[in-house]
């Protein structure tokens, strides 16, 4: 799952760091790249897993949909530990526990070891998603202001199709195909680890006693907005997790080919059109972000449940890259729509109340996905579950334009004529 906790904002603590600031930006920045990599490495291994061990699709989703439960805690327990006690322990916290989920995924010879590893990556993902994001706001060069949210938001997609692609290449043509993945992020990780030691400055200088299990609530005054958003969050998260879980198992279906690297090619196509829409867009306003991001996950899932009916794998691999725009566009607009809007001392709660909505969508679905698919086979339920995203995708446009409308019948002008996509 992406990292999404940039729009946390957190203040500078510490003056611009010299000599190992600029240096430390990009550390910090890699340790979110292989955060994302390796939290999507697994996706191509889910068939031989369930091919090896005689699990079900059921089981299968559970596998990855665990990874979501256990991030979404380590977010809401300790999403503001780094303030309290600095980046670099919870950074390095994370790595260690990234580390030992990758040996887990090496030694695993059970789904019990595989539940273990995924819940492992899942608290790493989480535990690095706040601390990563305030460190990069923190680390940011003088004069760059923008650079942390744009590489913050480009690395998390990026580097979940890069973990999918990757994976996919060494499994299908490098030896040890159920391990060799694994034991390459275990040592980038430790490389990172000491690194991160070394070579990154701590940024909070005030300590204070860690407060833990972030507040979950959306003000009064933004149910509306918030509503009128939650079906693109829900369609966005959604789709995520089904090409991070079934995509690679679609895809051979529709190609007639057990090639790995064909598989993992799905979700990196997802992911790496996300990541170059929301480059493109990364200027635009809330609103124009949900509208196209709507659109074209209103087109793409659509268009999906088409070629898998048709058998069609061309028009399924173009339905893919539409989509990943609405992946990738579609997320930023919801969340640039709703944070902007809050009070600072609001923010945080919204933030909380947006990550609950996100990661449940990232993982119901994708588990009754997997339940549905022992009656119904994989490719019914999969043109079943793009026809409900599409749904939802028309839903929120209309929403959106119906609440862009009433707002601008009442709102008065913004002074010095400051746009939302300038405001966040």
């Amino acid at each position: 799952m992406r990292n999404s906790a940039a729009v946390h904002a957190a203040p500078r603590h510490a003056a611009e760091t010299s000599g190992t600031g600029k240096r430390g930006f990009w550390i910090v920045t890699s340790v979110l790249a292989l955060t994302l990599t390796a939290a999507s490495a697994p996706t191509p291994l889910y068939g031989i897993y369930a091919a090896d061990w005689h699990f079900s699709s059921i089981t299968l989703t559970v596998v990855f949909a665990i990874y979501a439960v256990a991030l979404l805690f380590a977010l809401l327990a300790f999403g503001t530990l780094s303030d309290a006690i600095g980046r670099k322990p919870v950074i390095i916290a994370a790595l260690v526990l990234q580390a030992a989920g990758m040996l887990w995924f090496i030694t695993a010879d059970s789904v019990t070891w595989l539940v273990v590893a995924r819940i492992a990556q899942g608290l790493a993902t989480g535990l690095v998603s706040a601390a990563v994001s305030a460190a990069l706001l923190d680390l940011q060069p003088p004069g760059r202001t923008g650079l942390a949210a744009l590489t913050n938001a480009l690395m998390s997609t990026a580097g979940l199709g890069a973990g999918a692609l990757g994976s996919g290449a060494l499994v299908e043509y490098a030896p040890h195909p159920q391990r060799l993945v694994y034991i390459v992020v275990l040592i980038a990780a430790v490389v990172l680890l000491v690194a991160v030691i070394f070579c990154v400055d701590e940024t909070v200088t005030a300590k204070r006693r860690p407060q833990l299990w972030s507040s979950i609530a959306v003000p009064k005054a933004l149910v509306p907005a918030f509503l009128a958003a939650a079906p693109c969050l829900v369609a966005t998260l959604a789709l995520g997790g089904l090409y991070l879980s079934l995509g690679p198992s679609l895809a051979h279906e529709l190609n007639h080919s057990t090639n790995h690297l064909l598989g993992g090619a799905v979700p990196a196509m997802l992911c790496g059109t996300g990541a170059l829409a929301t480059a493109v867009m990364r200027s635009s306003s809330a609103r124009s972000c949900i509208i196209v991001g709507c659109t074209t996950l209103a087109v793409g899932p659509g268009l999906t449940a088409v070629a898998l009916g048709i058998g069609n794998s061309p028009l399924f691999y173009a339905s893919t890259v539409i989509a990943g725009v609405g992946f990738g566009v579609g997320y930023l607009g919801t969340l640039r729509s709703l944070v902007t809007l809050a009070d600072p001392e609001h923010r945080g709660a919204l933030v909380s109340a947006i990550y609950l909505v996100a990661y449940t969508a990232f993982s119901v679905p994708v588990v009754v996905a997997g339940v549905v698919t022992t009656r119904e086979g994989l490719e019914h339920t999969a043109i079943g579950f793009c026809a409900v995203l599409a749904v939802l995708a028309v839903t929120a446009l209309a929403a959106t334009l119906r609440t862009s409308n009433r707002a601008a019948r009442v709102a008065p002008p913004s002074p010095a004529g400051l746009t939302d996509s300038q405001s966040s």
